[in-house]
């Protein structure tokens, strides 16, 4: 929003008629400087920052559930009482004001300081663990670490990244960050200041080779061991490498990691003026759009018939298709990639495409190998109970590795989602601690291709019927995904205040 924008609201600080306040209706306004939402629930008054802490998305146009704020954009949820992070993507706390009434009239205070009291916090009699370890440093493993601390707990934290770069918003790698539209210090979810700040030891380049269960003790890579009382898995996924011949090349990528997403530009800006992808999934379709905005030449080659049908059906599939085809990209469907090399790929039918880039998406698979080799149950992932703990009671799995039984279907879900891990991540940090909290949150993710963002509620690896509203090539619609009468999924693009009111209704259990 313009200064002069901001200087046009309410000055909430001289105050509003508590009469012109509906209830559970953010209202928009000023204190000082600032653009803060004042949220009536019943006689009760909140005042916190009017933007979301992720991508700074406005909080007026979210949607308020119950002494909480959700954003339209992906969905982060934030505590109208102090602030607080409870689902993400929220990177950090909204700043929080004080309320005062007289009479009929409400004013916006001073900026309170922050405080940690949140939904849950470890009480001073609880038996907490010493050392608490954490292999992996991806979306749950970092959000662990940082909700450990915000919920006062002063043990140690050992944090271990495989890769040499900080905790990245993952996201960024395959939109705004490859398209050239976002600096690269905005990958880092924190500088590297802050995990000092919270005594967190987070250790990069650290490789665990071995976890023996029985003694509590993990083996690194250089033969240096650690011990831990409590034990969080956030390993991940691994990108699926294909066997095609000339795939090891140097100019074939993988996207992963922010030195995947770096090695792409280097690419790009070696040269390279032709780009093929290799698989039509979400990351393949991103990196496609985030070339195209470079000014590349792009190709994708696939399999399938219609690109993501498996997760959104044809209608939604075929619109993803024509969306990149406006632009640019150039589909060889219901093909396959016999070789790479020579400067090019050679498909399954014979027919050559120049390619000075070459990016393969065609999945992760979960990076199980560690919990196998340390006696874990694992199935297409680690097995987790409700409240993310595996087979091992003082270990626990989240994110990507982590198939945990679903409260509204009792089927057991694994589900790669950049939210989902941020999640879980702080489930497991809050049960780590002997929260008992067992994990319902309705999974979500949102894919970005050009200026079309696509939000996605629930999860369905099948159906039986999707019932349209809208229509795609508008910008406006919804899809619904019913499996047995019960709605299982909902997809929508630009109804951002229904996908979080489907949202919450799923949460409470409704089906259709």
């Amino acid at each position: 929003m313009s200064e002069e924008a901001s200087q046009a609201l309410p000055d909430l600080n001289a105050g509003i008629p508590f009469s012109d306040l509906p209830d559970g209706e953010p209202v928009l306004g000023r204190a000082g400087d600032d653009e803060v939402i004042l949220v009536r629930r019943g006689e009760s008054l909140h005042a916190v920052s009017a933007h979301c802490t992720h991508y700074h998305g406005p909080l007026s146009k979210g949607l308020v559930v119950g002494d909480t704020v959700r954003c339209p954009y992906h969905h982060a949820c934030f505590s109208l009482h102090n602030g607080e992070v409870l689902t993400a993507p929220g990177m950090r706390a909204l700043p929080c004001w004080d309320v005062e009434r007289s009479g009929d009239t409400v004013r916006v205070g001073k900026r309170r300081p922050a405080t940690r009291q949140g939904a849950w916090q470890a009480g001073p009699q609880a038996r907490l663990p010493e050392k608490i370890v954490i292999v992996g440093a991806g979306a749950a493993g970092n959000t662990a670490a940082e909700a450990l601390r915000w919920h006062g707990y002063r043990g140690d934290i050992t944090l271990l990244e495989a890769g040499p770069d900080l905790p990245a918003d993952r996201p960024n790698l395959s939109k705004d960050y490859l398209a050239g539209d976002a600096p690269e210090d905005w990958v880092p979810l924190h500088g590297k200041d802050f995990y000092k700040q919270q005594n967190i030891d987070l250790r990069r380049n650290c490789r665990v080779q071995e976890i023996d269960a029985k003694s509590h003790r993990i083996r690194l890579d250089d033969g240096s061991e650690l011990d831990y009382a409590k034990l969080l898995l956030a390993t991940g996924a691994e990108p699926v490498k294909l066997p095609i011949p000339g795939a090891d090349s140097n100019h074939v990528h993988y996207l992963r990691t922010t030195a995947d997403s770096r090695a792409i530009i280097a690419a790009v800006e070696g040269g390279a003026k032709r780009a093929v992808i290799i698989g039509a999934s979400f990351i393949g379709l991103e990196v496609a759009a985030s070339l195209i905005n470079r000014g590349l030449d792009v190709h994708v080659v696939a399999p399938e018939k219609i690109p993501l049908e498996r997760v959104f059906g044809d209608v939604l599939g075929r619109f993803v298709q024509s969306l990149h085809e406006s632009r640019g990209v150039r589909f060889h469907l219901e093909r396959g990639v016999r070789r790479i090399g020579g400067g090019g790929v050679e498909l399954d039918d014979g027919a050559r495409l120049d390619a000075g880039l070459v990016v393969i998406g065609a999945g992760v698979r979960p990076a199980t190998r560690l919990a196998e080799d340390a006696g874990l149950d694992t199935d297409h992932g680690i097995r987790v109970n409700e409240y993310l703990q595996t087979s091992d009671p003082d270990i626990y799995a989240a994110g990507d590795i982590a198939a945990w039984p679903d409260a509204a279907t009792g089927e057991r879900m694994r589900v790669e989602h950049w939210a989902v891990a941020q999640q879980q991540g702080r489930v497991a940090a809050r049960n780590l601690l002997g929260a008992g909290e067992p994990y319902r949150q309705v999974p979500f993710f949102w894919s970005q291709h050009y200026d079309v963002s696509l939000n996605y509620v629930g999860h369905a690896t099948r159906w039986d019927r999707i019932e349209q509203q809208g229509d795609p090539e508008a910008r406006d619609c919804a899809f619904t995904y019913y499996l047995d009468g019960r709605r299982r999924a909902f997809v929508s693009i630009f109804r951002d205040r229904l996908s979080l009111e489907v949202e919450a209704d799923m949460e409470g259990g409704a089906v259709g």
